[in-house]
């Protein structure tokens, strides 16, 4: 497995080649033409793998079979490909691989990229496996995305911010256009973002998709100890609040049960079962509280959260907001950052959101080729900072143990501090790798 993750990393000399040509010519090598199951396509600055999960887990329990491929992955490459709720293993991973090299090598060769490669060898998996709803989360933008080569039955836009800007432009109007490229005419269209771009829904209009807005045409209505799913102003669902923790979570698990509402023709769902897969709902780095001993440590309690652009911090710190908003929470302590971004990412805009949450920073270098050096981050936190508790680390790992020893001196008997690690997959992941085995 190794091994072929490493050839098909060097097959295209750029790591990221925006488009559509490479991907189409593959699908009719591969007889990719899939319409024995239906495809729900999801894209998003943020929030994209939340909905996927969701929608997994609720036909999981709907008795259906079940394809879910979503990237980035966290400590290992199937985690990206799964039936059934379960990763796929290595060897029906390189039989993919296989099959999609040899389609390409027909000549004249066809030079894939990383993402391409995996993009395809999930869906020949998918097919020969035999599911009968596939969900497939976009990996950049939406228009120019290797998932986009797939006509998909229900589209879904969770959120638009800025990210990537270097491929999808520098405003929320070019980045939702980019997004609302997944759209198609007559297909069910969903948006979560609260504020949606003029360009995503003129795009919606132009093409004849009919979309519906989180706001306008559904809604997510918290309460005391549930939450209702509003159509219009009339309330379809009351169900128990979703597993995943975040206020966020609600746009994402209305986004999930608009596209369950959309495909009941084809794919029916009892609102019982939607209750049920919302609430059996785990995802690794999303805001993941682990208490220790699973921790690593005797009383601070870890959170893990994969935030990596300002969008996303400002979600991560409306989330710390609402810990120390509960009186009864035992987790209103001090806050210590374990903290490593890549270094194309606007890490200023992600301390400018979390500053004022945080009492201490253990930074470290990113060991990636895009990764950000600690010191140039631990520069920008002085900056925007003055005055902060700043460490500076060569790894993620070693800035965690770190973290763990600070803190555990320092906290007083009747304290509830926590470690927070965050920035990036990457920096979760190298926590992740060394926490006890049952706390992942």
């Amino acid at each position: 497995m190794a091994a072929w993750l490493s050839y098909i990393e060097r097959l295209h000399p750029k790591s990221i080649a925006m488009g559509l040509d490479r991907v189409q010519q593959m699908l009719g090598r591969l007889e990719l033409q899939v319409t024995q199951f239906p495809f729900i396509t999801v894209a998003g600055t943020n929030g994209k793998g939340s909905t996927c999960a969701m929608l997994e887990q609720i036909y999981l329990q709907a008795g259906y079979q079940v394809g879910c491929y979503t990237s980035p992955h966290i400590l290992h490459y199937n985690e990206r490909v799964r039936v059934n709720g379960a990763p796929a293993s290595d060897a029906m991973l390189c039989q993919a691989f296989a099959v999609v090299e040899q389609a390409r090598c027909v000549e004249p060769a066809i030079a894939l990229t990383y993402f391409e490669v995996g993009t395809l060898a999930a869906v020949w998996h998918f097919i020969k496996t035999g599911v009968e709803v596939a969900i497939l989360e976009v990996g950049m933008g939406g228009r120019l995305d290797a998932v986009n080569a797939f006509d998909p039955c229900c589209t879904i836009v969770t959120s638009v911010d800025l990210d990537h800007q270097e491929f999808l432009g520098n405003t929320r109007e070019a980045i939702g256009y980019e997004k609302a490229g997944i759209f198609r005419a007559g297909v069910p269209a969903i948006c979560g973002d609260p504020n949606p771009p003029a360009s995503l829904l003129a795009h919606a209009a132009a093409i004849a998709a009919p979309l519906i807005c989180l706001g306008e045409e559904f809604n997510a209505r918290l309460d005391r100890d549930c939450w209702h799913y509003q159509v219009g102003q009339q309330t379809r669902y009351t169900l128990p609040t979703p597993a995943l923790l975040g206020a966020y979570q609600l746009n994402n698990a209305a986004c999930a049960v608009s596209a369950v509402e959309a495909l009941q023709d084809r794919l029916p769902v009892g609102q019982s079962i939607i209750a049920t897969g919302l609430g059996n709902l785990n995802l690794s780095g999303r805001f993941q509280i682990i208490r220790p001993p699973y921790a690593g440590t005797k009383r601070a309690s870890v959170i893990l959260d994969v935030a990596h652009n300002p969008h996303a911090a400002r979600a991560l710190a409306a989330n710390l907001r609402a810990l120390h908003g509960e009186a009864d929470s035992d987790l209103v302590g001090k806050t210590y950052a374990v903290f490593a971004m890549l270094a194309d990412k606007d890490s200023g805009g992600v301390i400018a959101a979390l500053k004022d949450h945080i009492d201490g920073w253990y930074v470290a270098d990113t060991l990636h080729t895009r990764g950000a050096m600690a010191k140039d981050l631990a520069r920008q936190i002085a900056g925007l900072a003055p005055g902060s508790i700043i460490k500076t680390f060569g790894s993620a790992d070693k800035a965690y143990f770190q973290a763990c020893i600070d803190v555990e001196a320092c906290m007083d008997a009747d304290e509830n501090a926590k470690i927070i690690v965050f920035g990036s997959f990457f920096t979760v992941a190298s926590v992740m790798q060394i926490l006890p085995n049952n706390a992942a």
